[in-house]
């Protein structure tokens, strides 16, 4: 069984393919874990809002792969990008799973948005997490 976090559907490989060629357009990281050949999940930072003031914080997003490392090692490598801020948008699935990774890697809880997305018929909320620079 493989479990989402996100609350578009699975990924596919052309989906993939799109998104690390735009990502790596940007100079933001794209990781995607594989196992014999098979994509288990992947991880990446993308631009956490469009205008220029917000050009120095990144949103990521991390999905699969559950214990592999490749969530953890994109938030490592994230601090190498020169991104002064990094902001989780962390779905209440009732699997504390992606929200404990990030608070191991220093984020903190910065708010709660109440019943905002809809997935398989039902209202979910969403965290919001942040780390900030040392």
């Amino acid at each position: 069984m493989v479990a989402h976090v996100l609350f578009g559907g699975a990924p596919d490989d052309d989906s993939l393919l799109i998104g690390s060629g735009h990502q790596a357009g940007q100079g933001l990281p794209f990781l995607v874990a594989e196992d014999a050949g098979e994509v288990t999940g992947f991880a990446y930072c993308k631009p956490w809002r469009s205008r220029s003031a917000y050009r120095h914080t990144v949103e990521d997003s991390v999905s699969g792969a559950a214990r592999r490392g490749a969530g953890r090692r994109l938030l490592a490598d994230s601090a190498a990008t020169g991104m002064r801020q990094m902001v989780a948008v962390v779905v209440e699935t009732g699997d504390p799973a992606s929200a404990a990774l990030h608070r191991s890697c220093g984020f903190d809880e910065v708010g709660r948005l109440s019943a905002v997305g809809l997935k398989h018929g039902r209202w979910l909320d969403t965290l919001l997490l942040q780390r900030s620079p040392p």
